[in-house]
């Protein structure tokens, strides 16, 4: 398993994975809709997104425009970051490497995009760092990858912290703040070959300049990731040590950055792994997945949802389905509290597109598609104001994955 960091499976990564600067003015929370005018609307009309001309395209991010960003994959199997908008795709290219993609919820109405790109430069430390999970083989390792800002049309590379070569982002704001995860230089023991640097969450004030500040570790650790960033300055993500660059003993906990504080908002996680924030609303609500102390290598781990209020919730898988699904995560919130994620079994076999509608148990999205859409829709990434969802499907006959739109209508 990987976390976007990524998820814990290569072919279905997101992605599996502080200072709080506002810069001036604290914005208040957006609201959306009130949650029983989108809970009303209880059947999807999916629509299938374009191409590259690739087998495999998959939606990780949808904002309130109906941006949906993500990946589309090449007929030479490579992958590049990708936006649709009214059903047109833009391919966002590359920093001179192979393949890029858009991982993580990008939520900002800002006209902004991130995501990880590799570029023409070899990678000096043979390291396959966290991004490579999000590519396709045969050209997923071997160069060094930047986070990438895309905005007015063009693809601009993040810096790292000094002496570190790879950086990763996952999140910008309408603040033109940008999270991620950047190396350091430092040379660290508990780095799990082929990973041998250590690195730390980021925070980019976007410019130009391009500004990188570290964000505080949960006291003992030594390294971490932020995942995602809301309007008011509140990111999320995890923290731990080195490993492998890719979750599981980095992500021992789950933690929020705000105010120049960092805070485990999962302290009695029943593992030490794999505990990994996805995403966080305006209201300041986080979503993510936990680990399972049965499974360090993370094939099975469990959806939550934070509130202040109400501190944790777990999320379940679906019920009543053969095989038995046993594991859950959640990937996107809306302001309505509507939660979208992705139910399986324990080998994988059934994955399905789900929502949790202001409940614990979840419902599958194939059982509320309208008719005339014949693909599963076997993972839910993200989530907006609106309600439409986007995330990937698979073609019951051919297997070609394929990115996709659901749109909330009244029955």
């Amino acid at each position: 398993m990987t976390t976007q960091f990524t998820t814990k499976r290569g072919s279905q990564t997101l992605f599996i994975v502080l200072i709080a600067v506002c810069c001036g003015a604290t914005l208040a929370p957006v609201h959306a809709q009130k949650p029983e005018a989108i809970k009303a609307k209880t059947q999807y009309q999916v629509s299938t997104l374009p191409g590259l001309g690739g087998t495999s395209n998959g939606g990780n991010s949808i904002n309130d425009q109906t941006w949906v960003a993500g990946y589309a994959r090449l007929p030479n199997r490579n992958r590049h970051a990708a936006l649709w908008r009214s059903n047109l795709l833009t391919d966002l290219g590359t920093l001179g490497g192979p393949n890029s993609s858009v991982t993580w919820g990008v939520k900002n109405t800002a006209g902004i995009i991130v995501g990880i790109s590799q570029t023409a430069t070899p990678e000096p430390l043979g390291e396959s760092w966290s991004s490579a999970f999000f590519y396709s083989t045969p050209n997923n390792v071997g160069y060094i990858n930047l986070g990438f800002v895309w905005e007015q049309n063009q693809m601009r590379g993040l810096p790292n912290f000094p002496g570190g070569n790879n950086g990763f982002v996952t999140g910008a704001n309408n603040l033109r703040q940008a999270v991620g995860w950047a190396e350091n230089g430092v040379h660290d023991g508990d780095c799990v070959s082929p990973q041998v640097l250590r690195f730390l969450p980021a925070m980019w004030t976007l410019g130009p300049p391009d500004l990188i500040q570290d964000l505080p570790l949960f006291p003992g650790d030594t390294s971490g990731a932020a995942t995602a960033i809301n309007d008011n300055g509140q990111i999320v993500g995890i923290s731990g040590i080195c490993d492998q660059a890719v979750g599981r003993h980095t992500a021992k906990h789950a933690v929020l950055w705000e105010n120049g504080t960092v805070t485990d908002i999962y302290p009695n996680a029943l593992a030490p792994w794999w505990n990994t924030p996805t995403a966080i609303n305006q209201r300041g609500d986080v979503v993510g997945f936990a680990g399972d102390p049965a499974f360090a290598e993370g094939d099975i781990i469990h959806a939550f949802m934070w509130t202040r209020e109400d501190g944790i919730r777990q999320l379940k898988p679906l019920p009543n389905r053969t095989p038995k699904h046993v594991d859950s995560e959640a990937y996107g919130i809306n302001e309505a509290r509507q939660v979208v994620g992705v139910s399986c079994d324990a080998d994988l076999v059934d994955c399905r597109a789900v929502i949790w509608d202001h409940g614990n148990t979840p419902r599958d999205l194939n059982d509320l598609k309208a008719p005339g859409f014949s693909a599963v829709l076997t993972s839910a990434k993200d989530i907006n104001n609106n309600g439409e969802i986007t995330g990937r499907a698979a073609d019951p006959i051919t297997g070609v994955l394929t990115a996709y739109l659901a749109v909330p209508v009244s029955q």
